[in-house]
């Protein structure tokens, strides 16, 4: 005889049924509660039909979807068909826990179609087989307990995947196992145990895979049967498989990646399957960890690379101001090694974080620091960096500025007071005091003009904006004309010229150079203000040409060579600063010459005064 759901016998039979009878569908969604589930579980039937009942505790969901997947495995003709009986607990309405045991079957059509589940829950309290089984299964948390704490202490990645795979073997009696990472598209295998070596790194197509169906179930554990199924790239190595499980890893509630347990001789149950989702769960977390630890881990390399390779010296310091990171910029700055400066103080201020402070270190070098908090730590970060160039720069510009104010006021005041008596007393003056005054007039005007031409190369070639013009010339002929100009300005002064024979053609620009040994010639008798024989020299040498400008003055001291070919410098030696200047002549010179190519030098004369040395390149 055969019953329908609707035959008022089958419902009697449920109704009157002395244990309690729960029937869910495909989404677990409750279609059948008897009045012995409400006496067992304190819910009414309207209260829970169509509705996922909250009975099962969420430590035991994992045994519950095992359960439910099992069967599913069953029907499709794994040949041992039929109910699932366990001991476990269920949540009473008041929330407390009920000791049950629960027979599940799957419901099916006539057409063998799956329905849904349907279980009968009997009370425990007497049955020593069930009190075996919640024994063990608190064995086996325990140790899954015991296996998670181990995986949360390891924090490098490949270990925690390594570990993860022998835990499963241990848990789940499993013949092999392995987990696999989700590469965007691909699956590749990063652990493994009892395959053979090779297979390690192997990779699979994500949505053709296991796993690619697992994710687009729904669910988070899986088992597969029959060859099939079971032909998959990665695991088909292994002799006699016949039933793969696998349970999903998410990280940040994405899937990261899928733990399999192969069984190729024992058959697996679904506490074993219960066990893999648990620890398939927890490997996430492993992981998880694993991975925010390597991150930090890079992020403090990239940290200390940056602070390494930084230009300036950066200390860091903690909340009690003592160093912790010394850069290898702060010892070359300070000449302080880490080892000497760590677990120690600062050693010097340090400004208020926000602000900037500029000190000259012991060594003379001149040092700006500044300084941060980081809120987060209490720490404090202190930057320092050489800033001597600038500081002499800065205060060569006051010196320049203070100069050219000197300079400019005394042919100004010149200028005026001449231009005023002509004005005033132009009839009162005769014709030689007249003219006298126009030619001191016309001089300092001159003055005025060469300063000014000064400052306006001195901030071309400060902007590298000095252009000159690359052609073959000859320097004999612009040497005489600037020797010429000056023999007639000095009675004190006598100029000598010795040009060689055959002197080969120069390449350069002929008025740049006419600029720069008028430059050499007039600083020549500047600094010989008690006269004395300059002497200028031309011969070939090799692929060049030489020019020196030799005088009898008073010469430049030992240091200053090279550095009076620098911006507003000017030689710090005797009384050379009773001749004035802004210290631009021979940084332009030294810019004029190098940009044709050529190089200019200072170098001490034989007995007295300096020798500048030009050398320009020969024509092709």
């Amino acid at each position: 005889m055969q019953l329908s759901v609707h035959d008022p016998i089958l419902r009697a039979v449920i109704e009157c049924a002395a244990d309690a009878i729960v029937a869910v569908d495909h989404s677990f969604r409750v279609t059948v509660w008897n009045p012995a589930a409400e006496r067992m579980f304190g819910w009414r039937a309207d209260e829970v039909l169509g509705r996922v009942p909250p009975i099962v505790p969420d430590e035991l969901k994992a045994e519950h979807n095992a359960v439910q997947e099992r069967l599913l495995t069953r029907r499709a003709g794994e040949g041992d068909s039929g109910r699932i009986s366990i001991a476990t607990r269920r949540f009473h309405r008041d929330g407390s826990l009920i000791d049950v045991r629960i027979d599940t079957s799957a419901l099916q059509d006539r057409d063998g179609a799956l329905l849904g589940w349907v279980g009968v829950y009997h009370p425990v309290e007497e049955d020593e087989v069930a009190q075996h089984h919640m024994a063990e299964r608190a064995r086996l948390v325990r140790r899954l307990n015991d296996i998670v704490a181990d995986l949360n202490a390891e924090l490098d990645l490949d270990v925690v995947l390594d570990r993860i795979t022998a835990a499963l073997i241990e848990l789940t009696g499993a013949d092999a196992g392995g987990f696999v990472r989700i590469d965007d598209e691909r699956l590749r295998l990063v652990s493994m145990y009892g395959l053979p070596d090779h297979m390690r790194g192997a990779s699979a197509d994500l949505r053709s895979s296991l796993v690619g169906e697992l994710l687009r179930s729904g669910k988070t554990v899986m088992l597969a049967t029959g060859e099939r199924r079971l032909g998959d790239l990665v695991w088909s190595e292994l002799p006699g498989l016949h039933t793969i499980a696998l349970g999903l890893s998410f990280l940040q509630n994405q899937p990261y990646g899928a733990l399999y347990a192969l069984f190729s001789g024992r058959k697996i149950g679904h506490t074993e399957l219960e066990l893999l989702e648990l620890l398939a769960g927890h490997a996430g977390v492993a992981v998880g960890n694993a991975v925010a630890y390597a991150e930090v881990v890079r992020q403090r390399a990239h940290e200390r690379a940056v602070i390494d390779s930084s230009a300036d010296g950066i200390a860091v310091l903690d909340r009690d101001g003592t160093v912790r990171q010394w850069n290898p910029a702060a010892h070359v700055l300070t000449g302080l090694p880490a080892e000497h400066v760590i677990g120690h103080r600062l050693p010097f201020e340090k400004p208020e974080p926000g602000e900037m402070l500029t000190f000259q270190w012991e060594s003379g070098i001149w040092l700006n620091v500044l300084s941060a908090e980081i809120e987060e730590t209490g720490e404090l970060v202190v930057d320092f960096r050489d800033v001597s160039a600038a500081k002499a720069l800065e205060e060569a510009k006051d010196l320049f500025l203070a100069t050219t104010s000197h300079e400019l006021r005394t042919p100004i005041t010149v200028v005026q007071g001449f231009a005023s008596t002509l004005v005033n007393r132009w009839d009162e003056l005769a014709d030689a005091d007249r003219r006298s005054a126009v030619a001191t007039i016309a001089e300092r005007a001159q003055s005025l003009g060469r300063l000014v031409e000064h400052l306006l190369l001195g901030s071309r070639a400060g902007a590298d904006e000095l252009a000159v013009t690359m052609e073959s010339f000859d320097l004999s002929r612009v040497v005489t004309g600037v020797v010429a100009g000056f023999r007639s300005l000095s009675s004190l002064h006598s100029v000598e010229l010795d040009i060689a024979p055959d002197l080969p053609l120069a390449a350069g620009d002929p008025m740049a150079t006419d600029i720069v040994l008028g430059q050499l010639l007039e600083n020549a008798f500047k600094y010989s203000p008690d006269g004395g024989t300059v002497r200028v020299r031309v011969w070939p040498a090799g692929a060049d040409v030489v020019v020196t400008v030799q005088d009898e003055g008073i010469g430049i001291a030992p240091g200053d060579h090279e550095r009076i070919f620098e911006r507003f410098v000017q030689g710090e030696a005797g009384d050379r600063r009773r001749f004035g200047g802004i210290g631009l002549g021979l940084y332009i010179v030294k810019r004029l010459t190098e940009a044709q190519g050529g190089a200019i030098s200072a170098h001490p004369g034989p007995a007295t005064g300096t020798c500048m040395r030009l050398v320009l390149k020969s024509a092709p």
